[in-house]
């Protein structure tokens, strides 16, 4: 596997050649009820389902991203797992990161640093530290990150499985040709965190970690003294779903339930102090597990088009909402649940330095129009903002907890997510897309068809969603780009 590709990625809709994902592993299938909540769960999965439904998305990825690796294979049973060595499919375009992490661990000194790492994040004994540094790279690798040592008969628990590792958007952003590594807000991510740093520097940026020169390219947020803090709780945290790059010089970052005020402030000086783009717009959402993280409630489809939660969208709907509320107390836990937008630019000066400006815009539909017009050079009538199941209550919430505004853009209009989210559908179809089921895309392709002439035009495909949509978070959430083509 070559991972000395270029990184890059400058928009969320150019042309999509690299990406990171992880497989739904066996610590899914091992979460109990009672530790659910715990584990950020929102109810235990059927896993072979939802494995099944994860290959038919790795299959559409393959066949876009790396057709030699699928074209004429057998990819029944457990194709999608490095472990499987016959069967794997071991592309350097659709990257795992279980592959990745084993490749690590072959070598005997990141190993060692690794494990302990880990083990003392976990607090392990030094029996079971010393178990782990004996194991082979693929059989450790597996229980880094399903938690779990299997004889065959029996499971034994080393640590907590990190069952959100599939959504691997999460665990650190592309910007420009920098990595930012995220923190997470809940312990139950704190091992993706661990992993993913050694795979950034070890294999990703390896050829500067071999010069003895840890690439200047990853971005590591300043580490909290949390015992300094008056209020530990408002620690930096970070979370790659409320990151986007939106276009070249323009990041959009959420303020949420997962990405605290004093994350998004380390981003911005981080960003600005290395001079790698001069724009950064912060969207506070509500704190809510509704809405996680801002990419379920927007993602972008096309240059001119975005698909949008529309509760969210304008600021005036909610204004008016606010003002019939007749007693004090409740305007004041709704100004809670308002969304606001606020723009930071990097102005440079002579000496080197540089001064922000800080400007706030009406509503998040404003900020998404600016992208449009300013970004992209779009005219104002050309935009469209595309709002999940059309606006239209119960359904707009009913299909936002189920991910109908987190959509992945394999190339500018083209795009996947669920298949549960009919009422959206209608809203594509009205707009000239093509709806394509996976499966059908799939056949397609194994017939022999060209890519080009199926993905003609505006197309969604429509992925099975019964179990994938229950983990709360859909194919956006489910990628990391590495690479794409830049606009």
């Amino acid at each position: 596997m070559n991972t000395n590709q270029p990184i890059h990625v400058n928009s969320e809709i150019g042309t999509l050649r690299r990406l990171l994902v992880h497989s739904p592993d066996a610590g899914i299938g091992k979460i109990v009820p009672r530790k659910s909540e715990e584990w950020l769960y929102d109810d235990i999965v059927d896993i072979e389902k939802m494995r099944a439904e994860y290959k038919e998305y790795l299959k559409v990825l393959l066949w876009v991203l790396d057709p030699d690796k699928i074209r004429g294979r057998h990819t029944g049973g457990d194709f999608f797992k490095p472990s499987n060595k016959d069967a794997y499919f071991n592309s350097d375009k659709v990257m795992d990161i279980e592959r990745l992490l084993i490749r690590i661990l072959e070598k005997e000194a990141t190993k060692q640093r690794l494990v302990t790492h880990i083990c003392a994040s976990e607090e392990c004994s030094f029996k079971i530290t010393n178990l782990l540094m004996e194991l082979p790279a693929p059989q450790l690798a597996r229980i880094l990150i399903s938690g779990v040592i299997s004889d065959g008969d029996s499971d034994v628990f080393v640590f907590p499985p990190i069952p959100n590792f599939i959504f691997t958007r999460d665990i650190g952003i592309i910007i420009n040709d920098h990595l930012l590594l995220t923190k997470p807000a809940e312990a139950a991510r704190e091992r993706e965190a661990i992993i993913t740093k050694y795979i950034a520097y070890y294999e990703l940026f390896k050829q500067d970690a071999a010069n003895g020169d840890f690439s200047d390219r990853v971005i590591e947020l300043q580490e909290d003294k949390s015992f300094l803090l008056d209020d530990p709780k408002k620690r930096g945290t970070v979370e790659g779903g409320d990151v986007m790059m939106v276009s070249p010089e323009h990041l959009v970052i959420g303020c949420s339930v997962r990405t605290s005020p004093s994350g998004v402030e380390k981003v911005i000086r981080q960003l600005f102090s290395r001079n790698v783009l001069s724009k950064v717009s912060v969207v506070k959402i509500p704190p809510k597990r509704d809405y996680m993280h801002i990419d379920t409630v927007f993602t972008m489809v096309k240059r001119n088009m975005w698909i949008v939660f529309g509760k969210f969208a304008n600021k005036d709907t909610q204004t008016q909402i606010a003002a019939t509320l007749q007693s004090h107390k409740e305007k004041a836990e709704d100004s809670n649940n308002e969304v606001v937008v606020t723009q930071f630019i990097r102005k440079p000066l002579a000496d080197g330095h540089y001064d922000i400006e800080t400007k706030a815009l009406p509503s998040l539909e404003a900020l998404l129009r600016q992208v449009c017009t300013v970004d992209y050079g779009c005219k104002e009538e050309e935009v469209d903002i595309v709002y999940c199941a059309g606006g239209r209550f119960p359904y707009d919430e009913r299909e936002q907890w189920t991910d109908a505004c987190n959509l992945l853009a394999l190339k500018e209009g083209v795009v996947i997510g669920y298949d549960r989210n009919k009422e959206t559908e209608k809203e594509f179809a009205k707009r000239g897309f093509n709806l394509m089921k996976t499966s059908t895309f799939i056949k397609q392709m194994e017939a022999g068809a060209n890519l080009e002439e199926v993905l003609k035009g505006d197309t969604f495909l429509l992925l099975p969603s019964s179990e994938l949509s229950r983990a709360r978070g859909g194919s956006h959430c489910m990628s990391m780009p590495l690479l794409r083509d830049r606009v």
